[in-house]
């Protein structure tokens, strides 16, 4: 099933960067969603598994940065904690 997102959602896409899903795609049950979301860094569009997105910081719902996010725009290694995330992706 596709559905279109309006308004997008800003996330952030790991190894590609922020951006706005204005998209989804479920394959099923035996699939990750599917976040069809265009990079504000490049105008890219691509199409990234849940497991690699992650929903930007907001400051109204309380929401702080997600470690692996600031981890990839400070270019320090991740937390031990979020390595282990990673390798279950």
């Amino acid at each position: 099933m596709f559905t279109q997102l309006n308004p997008a959602i800003p996330l952030h896409v790991l190894g590609k960067g922020d951006g706005h899903a204005f998209a989804v795609i479920d394959y099923g049950q035996e699939h990750n969603l599917i976040w069809v979301t265009a990079i504000d860094a490049t105008g890219e569009v691509w199409c990234a598994p849940n497991p690699r997105v992650r929903l930007q910081k907001n400051w109204t719902m309380g929401r702080a940065e997600n470690p692996l996010v600031a981890a990839a725009k400070s270019k320090t290694p991740p937390c031990d904690d979020c390595v282990d995330a990673l390798s279950r992706q």
